[in-house]
């Protein structure tokens, strides 16, 4: 699919990966690595993203950038010329102020902006596709929301009975008002927008987690695998492994279940990791 405004010709589409959270809630996990890197299925979270907006035709530094912060320098490197890259000083600056800071890039474009935490996985369309109704005959001057039907469609943070699920289509009008200062988007545009009846949600009929937790971090990396087991190449595996992620390099010579082992970790004989996350020789996260 081309990104551009279907509804609007000439009406053009950047993105923006948001990669810049500390991903408290994933500690210790990500004193180590910064959210954006931790590996779901054996794919950084970053990587996944870059590959639906590729299956959008959203590829290279003229129509991607990606902001970084904390542990900024793993993303950097990671990135490695794939997008540009907006590096935060000091502490993040949020959703609303990662954008703002990058408006001389969005330039007068509309800009599909993607957390890089978000876990999308269609049951029957690759990944680019599976979100392409969010640009379908966009008009160019109203805000979308990518969205989860709610099991309570009035709790708080939702939208028309959604959640949001990781992806927002935004005009360069509301764009352009934003600052550098710290803040979230939910604030500065979705709700004005919503407030002004200039807000749509289109529905995902996939899965979406938001993988912030160990809990739903874990629940990705097993939805990934398809109730078998994902062995990296370069992994040694002479345990037991059963609905299982291992990643390169990792040697597993105790039991795995319904468990995430990370690249370079180990698990040893006599070892039974049972619903949780394995990193390096010594680090175990239940989820």
């Amino acid at each position: 699919m081309n990104a551009t405004g279907g509804g609007t010709p000439g009406v053009g589409i950047c993105a923006v990966v948001l990669a810049a959270g500390e991903g408290t809630r994933l500690r210790p996990l990500t004193e180590r690595v910064p959210k954006a890197l931790c590996p779901v299925g054996n794919v950084p979270l970053l990587d996944r993203v870059l590959a639906r907006l590729a299956g959008l035709g959203l590829t290279g530094p003229e129509r991607v950038a990606v902001n970084a912060c904390y542990l900024g320098e793993q993303v950097v490197r990671h990135v490695d010329g794939r997008a540009t890259l907006s590096v935060e000083p000091g502490a993040p600056l949020g959703t609303s102020g990662g954008l703002g800071n990058l408006r001389d890039v969005v330039d007068g474009r509309g800009v599909l902006v993607g957390n890089a935490d978000a876990y999308l996985a269609h049951p029957s369309l690759p990944p680019g596709p599976d979100i392409a109704a969010l640009l379908a005959g966009w008009d160019g001057e109203t805000v979308r929301l990518l969205g989860e039907p709610a099991d309570a469609p009035d709790a708080p943070g939702t939208f028309s009975g959604h959640r949001f699920a990781g992806f927002s289509l935004l005009p360069w009008r509301r764009v352009r008002e934003l600052t550098s200062e710290p803040g979230d988007l939910v604030r500065t545009v979705w709700r004005p927008a919503e407030a002004a009846g200039e807000l749509e949600v289109v529905t995902f009929e996939g899965t979406f987690l938001d993988t912030g937790t160990p809990r739903d971090y874990l629940a990705a990396n097993l939805h990934a695998a398809a109730g078998g087991n994902l062995v990296a190449a370069g992994a040694t595996v002479d345990g037991r492994c059963t609905r299982a992620v291992i990643g390169a390099g990792a040697v597993v010579h105790g039991e795995v279940t319904d468990a995430v082992v990370w690249p370079g970790a180990t698990v040893r004989r006599g070892e039974r990791l049972h619903r949780a996350i394995r990193a390096g020789v010594d680090l175990t996260v239940a989820g």
